[in-house]
């Protein structure tokens, strides 16, 4: 069996992983002209989300883990954003950004208690 790293157990970490999955869905019915544009803006910044989870656990001190879950935190506020826009451009419906801002409450209270958590350690 390979070894599992520290991030792989965070529920926030696996959490993510999901959010990115539903979020590669939603942007599968974009249009094709935003391939480069929102389309890849949203997708960027969910990958970034777990990216940053996984790095800030890996990191020494309290210090440099709350700053990577606070940039982890960012991107998940950078996706709200994105997934605002695509309401207003109608790219996606009132529903999927519902259930969008619900999934990124969750992400944003768990990182940020993550992140305390961090912090409370300096």
């Amino acid at each position: 069996m390979p070894h599992v790293y520290s991030f792989e157990k965070l529920a926030v970490w696996i959490e993510s992983r999901k959010f990115v999955t539903w979020i590669y869905k939603i942007t599968a019915g974009f249009p094709a002209e935003e391939k480069y544009g929102l389309m890849s803006q949203l997708r960027r910044a969910s990958v970034s989300i777990v990216s940053n989870l996984a790095e800030g656990s890996a990191r020494k001190t309290p210090k440099d883990q709350s700053h990577f879950y606070q940039m982890a935190y960012s991107s998940v506020i950078e996706v709200l954003n994105h997934l605002i826009i695509s309401n207003d451009l109608n790219f996606i419906a009132g529903e999927p950004l519902a259930e969008g801002r619900g999934l990124i409450e969750s992400l944003t209270s768990k990182i940020a208690a993550l992140r305390n958590a961090a912090l409370s350690k300096l």
